[in-house]
């Protein structure tokens, strides 16, 4: 991809490093506004794609609402009220964690998995970041009388359905078809699919299954992500805004008036994603004051700040 310098890295009045990437903003007739890099490029959102997955799920008839269906769209700490969670889609649907094809993993978030080795409990499934994803999609096979063993085939009609849904709300077919790091396929799009996707998740109207996904997503953030997640102080601080991180260095949000963004730094780091999106929520006109924090990130020298990670210069102006 045609990557540009979006994020710099300062140690005290030294540039020390860049992280390429590319950006794009989309406004709510779904049409590019900002761009830096080729947002026209295909990508795999990696877990950006969960609030569209889940729609998916809606469509094909699930019955989820509220912090359960804004655990379906997450990337989840791995805390107690997530494990618990995942265990209670699976509940109503008649199975149990033994249904569960998400790679056994420790949870993600650095105090519950502390909290867990803690404990002296092994990886499992249900800990894994995407079980609510997981445990959603296996009570959507229920709702269908789909089979369940083999729900992550890209031929399951869970997956195919999924395909149709990405395609329908990105505006564009999909490109590829991969395996995200949960096991689930994992369906490639351009970054301004991407952005135009959210944009509508994020404007949709009352009633509408988009709107049950922005609005379960807002409502309850500490369920998409937890406990010191930029990802759940963006949509606690801004609302109708939603959200959603991902691995290699993605991330997209939704504005309630339907502008869209999307990012992928080239790296895979994360480090700058939230720095970068704070940024085009300024250059969109949004209050950012209440993430003034996810601004920057410390670059830190003998454990205190020294410097920052800051946005390049074509996106802070």
């Amino acid at each position: 991809m045609g990557h540009e310098v979006v994020a710099e890295v300062w140690r005290g009045d030294f540039l020390e490093s860049v992280h390429h990437g590319t950006v794009v903003a989309t406004d709510g007739t779904g049409a590019p506004v900002l761009s830096v890099g080729r947002p026209g490029d295909v990508a795999f959102p990696r877990s950006s794609n969960k609030p569209l997955q889940a729609l998916a799920m809606l469509r094909s008839g699930l019955d989820l609402d509220g912090e359960l269906l804004a655990l379906a769209c997450a990337s989840h700490s791995g805390e107690d009220f997530h494990v618990d969670g995942a265990l209670r889609i699976l509940a109503a649907a008649g199975l149990t964690e033994d249904a569960l094809q998400c790679t056994a993993d420790l949870p993600l978030g650095e105090a519950a998995r502390a909290q867990h080795l803690a404990r002296g409990l092994a990886p499992a499934p249900k800990y894994m970041n995407c079980s609510g994803k997981h445990a959603a999609m296996l009570a959507t096979c229920v709702a269908n009388g789909w089979p369940t063993g083999d729900y992550l085939d890209p031929a399951h009609p869970l997956q195919v359905a999924t395909r149709a849904t990405i395609a329908d709300i990105a505006g564009e077919p999909v490109a590829q078809v991969g395996v995200d790091g949960c096991g689930a396929p994992i369906f490639a799009i351009s970054l301004t699919g991407l952005a135009r996707a959210f944009g509508t998740l994020a404007s949709a109207p009352e009633g509408t299954l988009e709107h049950r996904v922005a609005a379960a997503m807002n409502a309850f953030p500490q369920w998409v992500g937890g406990t010191g997640r930029d990802v759940t102080a963006l949509m606690a601080a801004l609302p109708g805004v939603i959200a959603k991180d991902g691995a290699e260095g993605v991330y997209a949000v939704g504005l309630p008036t339907g502008e869209g963004i999307a990012l992928k730094i080239a790296d895979g780091s994360s480090r700058a994603r939230a720095v970068v999106i704070v940024a085009v929520l300024k250059r969109l006109g949004v209050d950012v004051g209440g993430i003034a924090d996810l601004a920057t990130v410390p670059v830190l020298g003998h454990g205190r700040p020294v410097g920052a990670v800051k946005p390049a210069l074509a996106l802070a102006g």
